[in-house]
C-alpha cells in the first residue's frame, strides 16, 4: 500500500490535487482517493509531498539538526590560500612535517591574529580554537612550548628561506634593492639584556632592538636583520648591509628613508664611504633651503610656481652636492592641505576672538597674565600661533593673520622632493614617481610591522627567540604584501596606481592615478559596485564565512561539515587569490 499526490486535469478549471492510496491485487493495481488537496496552498501541497518521500515534519529546525561547532573560516582560507599559492610551504622546507605545518600556521596566524605565542597556540588547538586554521592543517593540540621550539627551527632555517625569497624577487645581481632600519622596544623583567641595548626604569627593564628590512624595488619584503639596540646610525648599519650584499650577491643596495636617518652629514660621513646608495625624502627645512638664491645674480633652485602638476622635474642645489633632487607637485594633496589649513585658521580665529572679548575692558597686569595663559593653552593645542601676529597689553589683545608666513607655508603645499645618489640609468625621471611610491611602500611595511603585526611586544625571552619572532613577522609581511596587491581593486587607497603602472607615455600620464582609481576614491565603490574596504575590515568581512559542524537528528553518527555561502563581496575577495573556501575542509572537525 502506498500513498501519492496526483494532479488530475480538469477541463472546467484548475487541475484537481488528490491524495490517493494505491495497492496491488494480483497483477492489478487499485487506487482510491483519500482526500482532495485542491483548496490547500501550493506550499502545503509540497510539504505533503516531502513527507510522503520520507521527510520529517518538525516545528523547530533544532529538532532536525544542531550546530555543534562553528569556526571562523573565510579569512583563514584567504590567507592560507595565498601562502600556499606563493609556495611558502616548500620555501619553509622541502619535505612536510609538523614543524613546517606549525610554522606555516604561525605565519598565517600573525596576519590574522597577531597575538603572543601562547595565545596563538590556544587558537590553533582544537579545544580552544576560534578559527579553522588548526583544523585545516591537521595540527591537533598545540602547546606554548611547542611554538617556542618552532621558533628555534625557523631561526635555523632563516638563511635558506631568505635565499629562496631573494632568488624569486632579486633575480639579477645588479638589481636595485631597498634597505631601511627601524627600532622597536621589548619589555620584560626576566629577559636577558646582554645582546641588546637596554635601559632600566624602576623594576621594569626595557630592551630595544633595531631591525633592518631588505625589500625588492617594488617594496616586497625579502629578508630581515636584527641588530643590537644601540645600532642607530648608518655607520654601523653599513656592516650589516655588507653581509646582506655578500649573502645574496647584490651589487647595489640603496639605503631608503627620511632625512632623520640619512641626514646630509651622515650621507657624507658614513653612507658614501660605505659604498651605499640612498633614496631619501627631504624635510621641509631642507626644501626651504632650495627656495633661496645662492647668489645675488642667480635664481633659486626651486620655484614652486613653475612646477607642472603631476610632473617630475630634476633640480640641483649647492647644499646637496652630488645628489639628484627630484621634485613633484601633487595638486590633490595641495588642495587638501590648503582646505585643512583654512579650517584650522578659522577655528583658531574664533578662539582668539573669544579670548580677546574676555580681555576687553579689563585693564591691569592680572588681565594680561590671564590672556597670555589662555593664549599659551591654545598655542599648545593647535600649533598655529606662528601663523598669527598677536599683541597683548594690559588693556586687551589685538591679533591678525600673518600673511607672509601663511603664504610661505602655502607655497610648499603638495610639493614632494626626493634626493638620491642613483644615476639616471638606475632611476630615470619618468620612473621617479614610482620610486617615491616604493619608498612609501617600504615605510608602510614598517608601519604594518609595528602596528598590524605587533612586532612589539615580542613576549619571548631569549635573543634567539626575539630574532626568530622578527623573522616570523617578516614572513607574515611578505604574505600580506602579496595579498594587498591582489586585492588592491577592493581596498581603499591601495590601487591608486593599478592602472598607471601599465601605462606607457609621458611622466605626467604615469604620475596621475588611473580613471578607475579616481572613481573608486570618489564613490568608495569598486568597478563591480561593491563597497571598498581597508585590508583589516576586509579580513573581518571574510571571517563571516564559517566552517560549521552539524549533527542530524535520527541518524547514527550523522555529522556533516558545511561552509557558509559567501556574499558577493566575499566571492570577489576569494577570486584574486584563487581560493575556494569549500574545498579541502575536514569532513569532521576535531573535538
Amino acid at each position: 500500500m502506498a500513498f501519492s499526490i496526483e494532479s488530475v486535469p480538469n477541463q472546467a478549471g484548475k487541475p484537481a490535487i488528490l491524495l490517493r492510496e494505491a495497492w496491488r491485487e494480483g497483477r492489478k493495481i487499485h487506487k482510491r482517493t483519500v482526500a482532495s488537496l485542491s483548496s490547500l496552498p501550493p506550499e502545503a501541497v509540497e510539504g505533503f509531498r516531502a513527507v510522503l518521500k520520507g521527510a520529517v515534519a518538525v516545528s523547530d529546525i533544532s529538532e532536525l539538526m544542531q550546530v555543534e561547532r562553528s569556526l571562523q573560516h573565510g579569512h583563514v582560507a584567504a590567507v592560507l590560500g595565498t601562502a600556499r599559492g606563493l609556495g611558502l610551504e616548500r620555501v619553509l622546507h622541502r619535505s612536510g612535517g609538523r614543524e613546517r605545518r606549525l610554522a606555516l600556521a604561525s605565519v598565517v596566524a600573525r596576519v590574522l591574529w597577531p597575538d603572543p605565542k601562547l595565545a596563538t597556540a590556544r587558537r590553533l588547538s582544537p579545544a580552544t580554537a576560534t578559527g579553522s586554521l588548526g583544523a585545516l592543517l591537521g595540527l591537533g593540540p598545540v602547546t606554548g612550548r611547542e611554538t617556542l621550539r618552532m621558533l628555534d627551527w625557523l631561526l635555523a632555517r632563516q638563511p635558506w628561506i631568505e635565499r629562496s625569497l631573494a632568488n624569486r624577487h632579486l633575480k639579477d645581481g645588479s638589481t636595485l634593492v631597498l634597505y631601511d632600519v627601524s627600532s622597536s622596544y621589548l619589555e620584560g623583567t626576566c629577559c636577558p639584556l646582554a645582546d641588546f641595548g637596554h635601559s632600566r626604569d624602576g623594576k621594569k627593564s626595557r630592551r630595544q632592538i633595531v631591525f633592518g628590512l631588505l625589500c625588492a624595488a617594488d617594496g616586497c619584503p625579502v629578508a630581515v636583520e636584527v641588530l643590537p639596540g644601540n645600532t642607530g646610525d648608518p655607520s654601523t648599519v653599513a656592516s650589516q648591509v655588507a653581509k646582506v650584499r655578500r649573502r645574496f650577491g647584490i651589487d647595489r643596495v640603496a639605503l631608503v628613508g627620511g632625512r632623520g636617518m640619512t641626514a646630509t652629514a651622515r650621507i657624507r660621513e658614513d653612507v658614501w664611504p660605505a659604498g651605499l646608495d640612498w633614496i631619501s625624502a627631504l624635510k621641509t627645512a631642507d626644501i626651504r633651503k632650495l627656495l633661496k638664491a645662492p647668489g645675488p645674480d642667480a635664481a633659486a633652485p626651486l620655484d614652486p610656481e613653475a612646477l607642472e602638476e603631476d610632473a617630475v622635474a630634476e633640480i640641483t642645489g649647492p647644499d646637496f652636492p652630488g645628489e639628484r633632487l627630484m621634485v613633484c607637485l601633487n595638486p590633490r594633496l595641495r588642495d587638501e592641505r590648503r582646505r585643512k589649513r583654512e579650517e584650522l585658521l578659522q577655528e583658531t580665529e574664533r578662539t582668539l576672538a573669544e579670548i580677546a572679548a574676555a580681555a576687553r575692558g579689563k585693564p591691569g597686569q592680572a588681565n594680561r597674565d590671564r590672556t597670555l595663559k589662555a593664549l599659551g593653552r591654545e598655542a599648545s593645542r593647535r600649533k598655529t600661533e606662528k601663523r598669527f601676529d598677536i599683541a597683548v597689553g594690559d588693556g586687551g589683545m589685538d591679533w591678525k593673520r600673518s600673511r607672509e608666513r601663511i603664504a610661505e607655508e602655502t607655497s610648499l603645499d603638495g610639493v614632494h622632493l626626493v634626493g638620491a645618489s642613483l644615476d639616471a640609468a638606475s632611476m630615470g625621471a619618468e620612473a621617479a614617481v614610482e620610486d617615491c611610491k616604493s619608498l612609501v611602500g617600504v615605510e608602510r611595511t614598517f608601519r604594518n610591522a609595528k602596528s598590524d603585526l605587533r612586532i612589539r611586544p615580542a613576549c619571548v625571552y631569549t635573543s634567539g627567540h626575539v630574532r626568530a619572532h622578527v623573522f616570523l613577522c617578516m614572513l607574515a609581511l611578505h604574505v600580506e604584501w602579496h595579498m594587498r596587491r591582489r586585492l588592491a581593486p577592493m581596498l581603499s587607497g591601495e590601487s591608486a596606481r593599478e592602472g598607471a603602472r601599465a601605462q606607457r607615455g609621458s611622466p605626467v600620464e604615469k604620475a596621475r592615478p588611473s580613471e578607475s582609481a579616481r572613481r573608486k576614491a570618489a564613490a568608495q565603490r569598486t568597478e563591480d559596485g561593491l563597497p571598498v574596504h581597508s585590508f583589516n575590515t576586509l579580513l573581518d568581512d571574510l571571517s563571516g564565512v564559517a566552517l560549521n559542524q552539524l549533527r542530524l537528528s535520527g541518524h547514527e553518527g550523522g555529522l556533516v561539515t558545511a561552509v557558509t555561502s559567501p556574499t558577493p563581496v566575499q566571492k570577489r575577495a576569494f577570486g584574486p587569490p584563487g581560493v575556494d573556501p569549500a574545498r579541502n575542509v575536514p569532513i569532521r572537525l576535531p573535538a
